[in-house]
């Protein structure tokens, strides 16, 4: 069975240094490494996207619209691999194929602290077959998640693209730690003092406070 086991934005160690020690004290170490992965996860999903380093991510989309500036219809130079790629368009009559996709994930702060790369690219398309496309043939920009295909790759729209890629923050910026901590503080706070607060600690406070730090990463 598969173990939720992320890399989380904030170390115990970062946590327990500062004012929120307390909180986890009579945790064990097991308990305070659990904390912090939760806060991590639910960071993520306040923000409807990946921020800790993952790998090995499965995504499907339809390729659709081409790009006006790739439209073929002057002569444009083409190596081999190319040219049997628009050839066999030209001979299904069409050359309108899709030239670019964007993955989901990719850094929506401080891209110099992301880390991303894809290991596969699959096209199943309706006709004529599926195809596994040479990652060195592609362009991947992962600061905007943008990925261009080879000229004269097969791709026409409807086709189903699947990608396999990796990312995450490297090194996680400062104010996602910061929000990591508040996140994990409140879940604590929670789990101790459901009903009166007796810790001094505000847990809704505290989760205003990290949704506060984490809205320049949410998704838009």
């Amino acid at each position: 069975m598969a173990v939720d086991n992320p890399t989380p934005l904030a170390s115990v160690a970062s946590f327990t240094e500062g004012p929120f020690a307390n909180l986890v004290s009579g945790y064990s170490t097991t308990a305070q490494s659990n904390l912090m992965l939760q806060a991590t996860r639910a960071c993520e999903s306040a923000c409807d996207r990946r921020l800790a380093p993952f790998t090995g991510v499965v995504e499907t989309q339809r390729a659709d619209a081409m790009d006006i500036e790739d439209a073929m219809d002057a002569y444009v130079p083409l190596d081999p691999t190319s040219q049997l790629g628009f050839s066999r368009a030209q001979s299904l009559g069409s050359t309108l194929l899709t030239r670019h996709f964007w993955v989901r994930e990719h850094p929506p702060r401080y891209p110099e602290l992301w880390t991303g790369s894809i290991s596969s690219i699959s096209l199943f398309r309706s006709f004529s077959g599926q195809q596994s496309v040479s990652v060195s043939a592609i362009q991947y920009e992962p600061d905007t998640g943008h990925v261009r295909f080879a000229l004269g790759t097969f791709v026409p729209p409807g086709t189903t693209i699947q990608v396999v890629y990796s990312g995450g923050y490297s090194t996680v910026p400062a104010d996602l730690v910061q929000a990591c901590q508040y996140m994990a503080a409140s879940m604590a706070v929670k789990q101790l003092d459901p009903v009166d607060g007796r810790s001094g600690h505000d847990p809704d406070a505290l989760r205003s406070d990290a949704l506060e730090m984490l809205a320049p990463y949410t998704r838009r």
